[in-house]
């Protein structure tokens, strides 16, 4: 009973507690914790139990055993009446001087959780906050829009847009740590590729009781959000129109093909550029020193590590700017290196075992160059269209290379042939007919053999379109022609009499093919047009070479 009066249960339900359990002192202090009274329920801390909390927390892990002896008893009483003296001596301090010092720790907290530390390296270095963000100066600076928006305390929604591994979602977890107001945002995050409608939904229930109960908003974050479909992109648009949310998208995908309209007018677009090798260094270096987050916490056990300058070099180069495609790879080069410490040892001199990171450590953890490449995505049009354009430079050096990148992403060689195909009649055209043949034999060629082996017949072709002279006389002549019917400038009149055919009597009748004049009988028809009436004496194919 006296031990129960000291935690600062009144004697009435100190009684009922014993009498419930049968005397038991750990079940009496479980029933009293967890039975529907006013003092304990679930996240309450009434004010007449306040002082009472150092002695009641060593309760709430139930797993404890009593004091098994007096020793044990009266070393825990002592351990109670310290953290009383310290809460009174917390609550002399002066109220402003408290506020400011319980100020700074709650912005010294971070808002977004730690990763666990056996999380991969790459996310265990993910930026804190904005300041340690690399490689997006233009979307971090002093007067960007974000800066500007977190200085306010007013975050738009925002749709992040660019490569793998530049920092979109490191951004959006660092824009709560960063903000000043930060206390007054919630991060959830939730990607496109595990959810649905029904956690979307979830989401924003909780965001608006959070809204309503203590003013707090929240930050939605939606990883690969490409992946909704349209009626699930729509779902976002009332929540963020009446301020339910603050939405971050995340994407690798364009957002003029994968978004739809109505959520691209709600939000900001910001495209991120990839990382520079100078940028990737920086953040290597940084998980080298980091003893806390860094790779060190990698290892089996604490080690010392050294990275040669050829091996950071080598992985800033061969990442594609992908900075979590680099951390990842300089993680495995260390378990790589580490493990051959199985054997006689190298030292540092204190006793500590040293692990030194070499280029052929960093190649083994790469295996190959990584090609940052998607059939079906932005890139796939990007690289086409460079080769396009390449081929119609009549630079077979740089149409050579982008083949080549094509190649080795995975590219289906029959869709560059075709492209070849089209280029040989528009580019290349009537300045040099064979070319046509020439692209049509690389199609039929690529489809008897495939790869790898076609691949030099398309080198082929693509060296001899982008060496052929060019004219795009046929093509604009087409243009002109298509403008010209659908425009209706000639009224598209019907076809002369004179020009249709007449296979029976009737037509023959009606004038069909009468006063036609036959060229080979007649070399000199000159007087004879082919055009309507409305359209003669207009050239649709500009060429030297042709009569009118």
């Amino acid at each position: 009973m006296e031990q129960l009066q000291g935690m600062g249960f009144s004697e009435e339900m100190a009684a009922q507690a014993l009498a419930a359990t049968g005397g038991d002192l750990i079940k009496a202090t479980d029933w009293l914790l967890t039975h529907n009274n006013p003092i304990s329920t679930p996240h309450s801390n009434p004010p007449h139990i306040a002082h009472a909390q150092p002695k009641i927390k060593r309760f709430f892990p139930f797993q404890s055993k009593p004091p098994s002896s007096i020793k044990d008893f009266n070393n825990t009483h002592q351990q109670d009446e310290k953290e009383e003296e310290d809460e009174r001596s917390h609550s002399l301090i002066p109220r402003k001087k408290r506020q400011k010092s319980e100020e700074k720790i709650s912005k010294s907290s971070p808002e977004v959780a730690a990763p666990p530390p056996n999380a991969p390296l790459s996310e265990r270095m993910r930026p804190r906050v904005l300041d340690e963000v690399v490689g997006q100066d233009h979307l971090l600076a002093k007067d960007s829009l974000l800066r500007s928006a977190i200085d306010c305390g007013r975050l738009p929604s925002i749709v992040l847009w660019g490569p793998p591994g530049t920092g979109k979602t490191s951004i959006a977890k660092a824009i709560v740590n960063s903000c000043t107001t930060g206390s007054f945002y919630q991060f959830v995050s939730l990607s496109a590729t595990t959810c649905g409608v029904k956690e979307v939904r979830a989401a924003v229930d909780d965001a608006r009781k959070l809204k309503q109960k203590c003013n707090k908003g929240t930050l939605l974050f939606i990883d690969e959000v490409h992946r909704f479909n349209k009626a699930q992109q729509d779902s976002f648009l009332p929540v963020i129109e009446d301020g339910s949310i603050v939405f971050i998208g995340a994407t690798t995908e364009n957002p003029s093909f994968h978004l739809v309209t109505p959520l691209l007018s709600r939000c900001r677009v910001l495209t991120l550029n990839p990382l520079k090798p100078d940028h990737i260094v920086i953040l290597l270096k940084r998980a080298i020193s980091d003893m806390d987050r860094g790779v060190v916490r990698s290892l089996f056990k604490v080690m010392n590590i050294k990275v040669n300058d050829n091996a950071i070099e080598f992985l800033s180069l061969h990442c594609d700017g992908d900075a979590r495609g680099a951390l990842n790879a300089l993680e495995i080069s260390a378990t790589t290196a580490a493990a051959r410490l199985t054997m006689p040892r190298a030292s540092n001199g204190d006793g500590d075992s040293l692990v030194v990171i070499t280029l052929d450590d960093v190649k083994e953890a790469l295996q190959c160059k990584h090609l940052l490449y998607d059939r079906a995505g932005e890139e796939h049009y990007n690289l086409i269209s460079a080769l396009h354009k390449s081929m119609r430079g009549s630079d077979a050096n740089a149409a050579i290379y982008w083949l080549a990148r094509m190649l080795e992403g995975g590219e289906e060689p029959l869709y560059i042939a075709r492209r070849l195909v089209r280029f040989a009649s528009e580019d290349v055209g009537l300045a040099d007919p064979q070319a046509l043949t020439q692209a049509v034999a690389c199609y039929q060629a690529c489809h008897f053999i495939g790869m790898p082996e076609c691949n030099v017949i398309l080198a082929q072709c693509v060296a001899y379109l982008a060496l052929a002279p060019k004219s795009v006389s046929v093509y604009k002549a087409l243009e002109f022609a298509q403008k010209v019917v659908k425009e209706s400038i000639g009224q598209n009149e019907g076809v002369p009499l004179y020009l249709r055919n007449a296979p029976t009597k009737l037509m023959k009748d009606l004038g069909y093919g009468k006063g036609y004049i036959y060229p080979p009988d007649n070399p000199d028809s000159s007087s004879q047009t082919y055009l309507p009436p409305s359209l003669i004496g207009y050239k649709f194919l500009d060429w030297p070479d042709i009569a009118r």
